[in-house]
């Protein structure tokens, strides 16, 4: 068994507040979920309007994106224990024959077509640039100031965190512009996001504090 310390290690993640991510070298992410569209439905003159869009979009960026696509198995557990549940509460017995026939059918269709669902994501990074070069003045003044302070290191994220949304808003907007939705990610969904991508044959949900 892989020694729960050690995977920690290796997790980039420092924390995750107020719908950012925050990295252990301190830097920001927030995460944007993004819809699909059916490019092959369109005409060619659409498509050619989405491709122009888009380009348009990437080249005025100045910070870099992440693109990220997760695939997964489609789960129907759900479906049919509605289905199962649909089944007693029948009282003609035929109906509940092809009740479980057509249970039998879903499943053994999900079993051999491994029908798959994908969520479409978009990641914005904001790193502060840190001061590297001081005089000796402010080298004297960094000996009488408190280090660590809460207050200082709260007032730090949420200045960071107003740089990141102006990225956020902007790509949102870029991403309208070709016809596409997009969200950002609350804290909750976060979790539960990198929560699946490192517990991949997990069932159930993460326990979040302060949720229901």
């Amino acid at each position: 068994m892989d020694d729960p310390t050690s995977i920690q290690q290796k997790i980039e993640i420092e924390d995750i507040q107020e719908g950012v991510a925050v990295l252990k070298d301190k830097s920001l992410r927030a995460v944007l979920m993004v819809s699909s569209i059916n490019f092959s439905l369109k005409s060619l003159d659409e498509q050619q309007a989405i491709i122009t869009r888009y380009q348009e979009f990437l080249n005025s960026l100045d910070f870099p994106l992440e693109i990220m696509i997760e695939s997964k198995k489609y789960d129907i557990t759900e479906y049919i224990l509605m289905l199962q549940q649909k089944s007693k509460e029948q009282k003609a017995e035929l109906m509940k024959i092809q009740i479980a026939e057509y249970i039998d059918f879903i499943k053994n269709l999900a079993d051999m077509t491994n029908i798959m669902s994908k969520s479409f994501y978009v990641v914005i990074p904001f790193a502060a640039i840190e001061q590297t070069v001081q005089n000796f003045g402010d080298k004297i003044l960094d000996l009488f100031k408190e280090k660590g302070a809460p207050e200082t290191s709260k007032q730090t994220f949420q200045q960071q965190k107003t740089q990141l949304w102006q990225r956020v808003d902007y790509v949102i907007s870029g991403l309208n512009a070709v016809g596409l939705r997009a969200a950002p990610l609350n804290t909750e969904e976060l979790i539960e996001l990198f929560y699946r991508l490192y517990n991949p044959e997990a069932k159930e949900r993460p326990v979040v504090e302060g949720s229901a």
